[in-house]
């Protein structure tokens, strides 16, 4: 079975009006926000560098050594040993604070609105690998700076990070499209062209079709991408 039927199941739908696009699928979020969500991923990681992590949830704080401090949103948790993920809104014994859970109600009603199972649920069957799809889809919806995971052992722990200090230093860093890119394609199944398109939109560029191009240009930089008959990537230059 299909990472993406597993997790969401066929025939669901998901509408959004967003920029005046519809996402008619799941599927369509992956492709809508998974180049710049994990765009802003590689620069997170390169912010925290191998610093640990370390949760004060009544300050609603992650830090990661003495010099990181951010404040962080609780999407939920996930059981290595039942392999069972539970939404923070639904996690009525955790006692967490409603604050701390916004982006996880708002992500529910965002489920509930576009008949989205993955965010309206409150439990399901989950693998920690799929940890990485959640946060995604859930940082891209939020907009947020970044997401974790928080390994405890048992268990992980979702979360997300909006926060100044990371977007100040983020840099416009033109080669990381080639790094990018190819990564979110051989993880998930996208079509190949709209998730380019929007990847490129995000970080600034200009689009352009010509014929089974796109081509991507802001200031003196330009991206190059050749796709097959399907859609499918056959060539990036930048």
């Amino acid at each position: 079975m299909r990472l993406f039927d597993k997790i969401f199941g066929q025939g669901e739908k998901a509408k959004s009006q967003e920029n005046g696009n519809q996402f008619k699928s799941e599927k369509e979020l992956i492709e809508r926000y998974g180049g710049i969500v994990l765009d802003k991923q590689l620069h997170f990681g390169d912010i925290i560098g191998d610093n640990n992590w370390n949760i004060n949830i009544s300050n609603a704080e992650i830090s990661f050594g003495d010099e990181f401090v951010f404040p962080i949103q609780v999407l939920g948790t996930i059981s290595h040993s039942s392999q069972t993920w539970l939404w923070a809104w639904a996690n009525t014994q955790s006692g967490l604070p409603e604050s701390i859970i916004q982006d996880a109600l708002a992500l529910k009603k965002y489920g509930e609105e576009n008949q989205i199972d993955l965010l309206k649920n409150d439990t399901f069957g989950f693998t920690a690998e799929e940890l990485h799809l959640m946060g995604l889809v859930a940082s891209g919806i939020q907009n947020s700076s970044a997401y974790y995971i928080c390994d405890y052992g048992q268990g992980a722990m979702l979360v997300t990070i909006k926060s100044d200090q990371i977007e100040k230093t983020r840099t416009d860093n033109h080669l990381r499209v080639m790094t990018v890119f190819p990564q979110l394609i051989s993880q998930f199944e996208v079509n190949h062209k709209l998730a380019l398109m929007h990847y490129l939109k995000d970080k600034g560029y200009d689009v352009s079709e010509n014929g089974s191009q796109l081509i991507g240009t802001k200031n003196q930089d330009t991206v190059t991408a050749e796709f097959d008959e399907l859609s499918r990537l056959t060539r990036l230059n930048g």
